[in-house]
């Protein structure tokens, strides 16, 4: 399976932008500057993305994890927070942080958060991370 993305960039790095796409074209020329990757400006980031990619991958293999012992899913909601910092003079994504809830009839919370771990653990997106990542796994009501 592959699957590709593509970026352009026009000009210096603080003052050009650019555009991200997607092979699916559900992200089309999406704006991406300094600004809204380093500050709080417009447009989308490379980190970002990689949040939503961890957020998307994550809950799908815990939805898999479920099916896989009979379990379905009214819904899991998860968010990922990710952190980049300088370590050693270089910008590094350094953690994420997925939290997920979600409403799953007939589990105990035990199983349930066996299951977010093994899929914290076994999605593509964390596989492919050297960032810690952590997880708040919850049942809501």
């Amino acid at each position: 399976m592959l699957r590709k993305g593509s970026a352009v960039w026009t000009g210096s790095a603080k003052e050009g932008n650019g555009e991200l796409s997607t092979q699916s074209e559900t992200l089309k020329d999406v704006p991406y500057t300094f600004d809204a990757r380093f500050g709080q400006g417009r447009g989308t980031n490379p980190e970002e993305l990689i949040a939503a990619a961890h957020a998307g991958c994550f809950t799908m293999a815990l939805a898999f994890k479920l099916a896989h012992e009979k379990y379905t899913p009214e819904g899991i909601n998860t968010e990922a927070t990710l952190k980049m910092e300088q370590v050693n003079g270089a910008w590094t994504i350094t953690s994420v942080h997925l939290e997920t809830r979600a409403r799953v009839p007939g589990i105990d919370a035990g199983r349930f958060a066996e299951l977010a771990a093994d899929a914290k653990a076994n999605c593509p997106v964390s596989r492919l991370l050297n960032a810690k990542i952590t997880l708040y796994a919850a049942l809501q009501d």
